[in-house]
């Protein structure tokens, strides 16, 4: 029995570059379930927002951009992120009628026929002419491999599994990463843990000044340039920079934000540096970043030499069906909103040019 359903488009993911796609395909005259369904395995709304620890308030966030169509007005600052984000989200899928199907797990893209996709999920099959790709990074937490790992009798997670601050009292707690989120947790941390230790692979580059329209569209040209290549992305934050906040300042001038080279081995009760110094810790906290959620796609060998998916604005330069959203330089909430509005446009394009099969 064949129970292949066919739509125009597949969207993946219901997070910010998701619900943008999702809008301009509605704008654009695509109607949901019958030209194009939105597929998303989170248990409701919010994307990665939902997911986010309770003491990062909405305050704390670096530039959440509104989605197209829909301000995020009169949010207050001291609620956490992902209350504020997952209400917002819900409401704006209801106002569109976006009718985002969840939790739906997406396994494989692979070729069909007829020169159609098909989308293998853990709710049937999907036949589709095009492809939106919105599944950001979130499930695909990057933990580094450092000798003498796995002999650590203490407790390791991810930024992923941070709970908050109040889980670490009276530990002695290393946190490996230097970007915003490694920052934020040894802020939070500092005064309830015994000792914290700072390590980074590189030396942190803090930004001093406003983050203006020139120095935003420099930094997103340097990582559009790796996906023009075929490399892996970094994320935009990381050639930006850490803002130089009265937060950080005050980090700094406390000795919270110290920064220690990185370790050489993790040992049973601590780290090791090749020079003989040792520090005792409870818990390793890897703040250490996220990679892109595309493992689904692998069928269809979009990836280059480098590593990544060689782009070409949001398309897959190897297969103009396949758009990635969030991915590279749109990984940004006001890049999400004009990559999905862009893959939109190409879609609408490449559709007009190949008519279905009859």
């Amino acid at each position: 029995m064949n129970n292949t359903r066919e739509v125009e488009v597949v969207v993946i993911g219901a997070g910010q570059a998701g619900l943008a796609a999702a809008y301009h395909l509605r704008r654009s005259g695509f109607e949901p379930d019958r030209d194009f369904v939105v597929l998303d395995h989170s248990p409701g709304p919010g994307g990665a927002w939902q997911f986010r620890w309770p003491s990062l308030t909405y305050g704390k966030v670096h530039g959440m951009h509104a989605l197209p169509g829909m301000e995020l007005t009169d949010a207050d600052p001291e609620r956490p992120s992902a209350e504020v984000i997952r209400a917002y989200f819900d409401r704006y899928e209801r106002t569109f009628d976006l009718r985002v199907r969840r939790p739906v797990d997406v396994r494989a893209v692979r070729e069909g026929a007829g020169g159609r996709l098909l989308v293998e999920t853990s709710d049937g099959v999907w036949s589709t002419r095009a492809l939106i790709n919105a599944t950001g990074t979130w499930d695909r937490p990057f933990w580094p491999r450092y000798p003498g790992q796995e002999t650590f009798r203490g407790r390791q997670l991810h930024t992923a599994q941070y709970p908050g601050p109040e889980e670490f009292a009276g530990q002695r707690v290393v946190v490996v990463g230097g970007g915003a989120s490694g920052t934020q947790h040894l802020l939070e941390i500092a005064s309830y843990a015994a000792a914290t230790t700072w390590v980074t692979r590189r030396p942190p580059v803090f930004r001093e000044g406003p983050f203006d329209e020139d120095a935003g569209r420099a930094a997103v040209a340097l990582v559009e340039e790796r996906v023009r290549q075929g490399l892996p992305p970094r994320s935009v934050v990381s050639v930006t920079g850490l803002p130089l906040n009265d937060a950080i300042r005050r980090g700094i001038e406390d000795g919270v934000l110290d920064r220690q080279p990185m370790f050489d081995r993790v040992t049973p009760t601590g780290v090791d540096w090749a020079d003989g110094r040792h520090i005792d810790a409870d818990v390793i906290l890897w703040a250490t970043g996220f990679r892109a959620a595309i493992d689904h796609l692998a069928p269809l060998r979009l990836r280059a030499p480098g590593g990544g998916i060689r782009m070409d604005g949001t398309q897959a330069a190897a297969d103009p069906r396949v758009h990635l959203v969030g991915y590279g330089p749109s990984a940004s909430t006001i890049g999400a909103n004009r990559a999905g509005r862009a893959a939109v446009r190409d879609i609408r394009r490449l559709l007009e040019r190949t008519p279905a099969a009859a």
